[in-house]
C-alpha cells in the first residue's frame, strides 16, 4: 500500500489517501496521479508511506527512484515532498537519512 498525506501551508493534515495498492513484492506507483491528487486537494506540501511485506524497512533501489521521480514531478507545481516513510518491523525515514 503506498499512502499520501497531503498538507497545507501550515503543514495541517488535509487528507490522508492509498495512492495505490500493490502486490506482495511491489506496486506501481504513477506520479502523474500523485500530482493529479495533490492538485484536488490543493495541497502544498506531501509526506508518502508505504509499507514493504517482508518486514525489512530499508529502502530499495526502486524505493528512491520513485521518490526523486515524485519529488520531481511535485517541485514544477511548488508542492513540497517532507519525507518518504518506509513501514516494515521498523519505520525508515529518507528525510532522516538525507535522501530528501
Amino acid at each position: 500500500m503506498f499512502l499520501g498525506v497531503f498538507l497545507d501551508n501550515q503543514h495541517k493534515v488535509i487528507a490522508c489517501e492509498e495512492l495505490f495498492r500493490g502486490t506482495i513484492d511491489g506496486a506501481s506507483v504513477y506520479p502523474r496521479e500523485v500530482v493529479k491528487t495533490a492538485l484536488q486537494h490543493n495541497a502544498a506540501a506531501l509526506i508518502f508511506a508505504h509499507n514493504h511485506p517482508s518486514g525489512i524497512s530499508q529502502p530499495s533501489q526502486a524505493d528512491r527512484v520513485i521518490t526523486e521521480k515524485l519529488k520531481s514531478a511535485l517541485a514544477l507545481i511548488d508542492i513540497r515532498v517532507l519525507d518518504h516513510f518506509v513501514v516494515g518491523e521498523a519505520v525508515y525515514s529518507f528525510a532522516e537519512h538525507g535522501l530528501l
